[in-house]
């Protein structure tokens, strides 16, 4: 299993809320309080750009209840210890697109009644009705984003512009680039390299991808989601795959770095809230989808968390020069050149992970 971070625990008394807050009414506060299915605990299993101590303590100053999260570095990881340990108690999850639709096949989350949640829906266009859950009847976006290079100036003189870049100069950065500790991004980016779709399921491309990726293992210093960040803030790597947002935060702390998005084009990945069927507190994770989706909560936690948000009105509430980060918010020539990762069937999904752990494994 991946390494977890307990963030934080924070809780005060609904008694001593009189304030309506971000959106909270007093009748929304007292129903909670006498709901019987509400506990004063929430476990939140997210990625780590998505909460802070800040946020979890507002959420427990509006509504009372103690929030904790755990952190998971992929899609996979969350999956795996979410069946494993029958739900783990959580009452949120963060998965990405394609990982909702494989929970929704696979009988894991909850539908989620519309008539209790309580923020008006504003998100652009591109976001509502997605493809991986048609109507949003089982999760809602909260973030987006793309994945490319992250780079060191002062190390990487030529810099890169396409995937193709770490092939050709793997012996100058031998043991000095990490990839991400994700199958479908690794394998995405391999395959577009070599002009194919990040969702292939033909299984020459796909063995193709391998091999190619095959011919990198030497040069790769690991797979990592988490520790690139340090690494090349300190110099010991210099080229990191990661997602733009964390990128984003990053070259805040380090003016030698940069960011590009291949021009062949990557992955678009959306983030979404879900609760799933085992939640042992489904009205505490109701009282979480109300409290994050409110503009002015999203605003202020898109703008110091550093992650583009699908929701119109909490972007509208951005100051401009966060509107116009061309590392959360690219051009539409960029996006066109993107694609959302895709549910794959069960034999190609098997055929990827007998590839990814022999990639890994050696």
């Amino acid at each position: 299993m991946q390494r977890r971070q307990f963030l934080t625990k924070s809780g005060i008394s609904l008694l001593n809320l009189f304030l309506s807050g971000c959106g909270w009414t007093l009748a929304n506060i007292q129903a909670a309080a006498t709901n019987p299915n509400l506990s004063n605990e929430l476990y939140i299993y997210t990625w780590t750009a998505f909460v802070d101590e800040k946020l979890l303590q507002q959420f427990t100053k509006e509504t009372g209840i103690h929030s904790i999260a755990n952190i998971f570095d992929s899609n996979e990881t969350m999956l795996a210890r979410f069946q494993v340990s029958g739900g783990g108690g959580y009452s949120i999850l963060y998965p990405s697109d394609y990982m909702v639709k494989k929970m929704i096949d696979l009988g894991f989350l909850l539908e989620l009644d519309k008539s209790k949640i309580l923020v008006e829906d504003r998100l652009f266009p591109r976001f509502k009705n997605p493809e991986y859950d048609p109507e949003s009847r089982y999760s809602i976006p909260i973030a987006w984003g793309l994945t490319g290079l992250i780079y060191n100036r002062n190390q990487v003189k030529k810099p890169p512009e396409d995937w193709d870049y770490l092939w050709q100069h793997q012996q100058e950065f031998a043991k000095r680039i990490t990839l991400l500790n994700d199958v479908r991004e690794v394998m995405g980016a391999a395959l577009k390299s070599l002009g194919y779709s990040y969702n292939s399921s033909n299984p020459k491309e796909i063995k193709a991808a391998y091999e190619k990726l095959r011919c990198l293992k030497s040069a790769i210093a690991t797979f990592t989601t988490e520790d690139w960040k340090t690494q090349i803030l300190t110099g010991d790597i210099a080229i990191a795959m990661c997602y733009s947002d964390e990128a984003n935060r990053i070259i805040r702390e380090n003016e030698d770095l940069a960011f590009v998005i291949p021009r062949s084009g990557t992955s678009f990945a959306v983030d979404n809230l879900v609760i799933p069927k085992t939640a042992p507190n489904i009205a505490g994770g109701y009282a979480w989808l109300n409290f994050i989706l409110q503009p002015q909560v999203l605003a202020k936690l898109c703008q110091r968390l550093s992650f583009g948000t699908p929701s119109e009105a909490a972007f509208n509430l951005l100051p401009l020069q966060f509107q116009k980060n061309p590392i959360l918010f690219p051009s539409q020539n960029i996006l066109m050149l993107c694609e959302e990762i895709s549910p794959l069937d069960n034999e190609t999904n098997e055929l990827i992970d007998r590839y990814w752990t022999l990639l890994t494994s050696n």
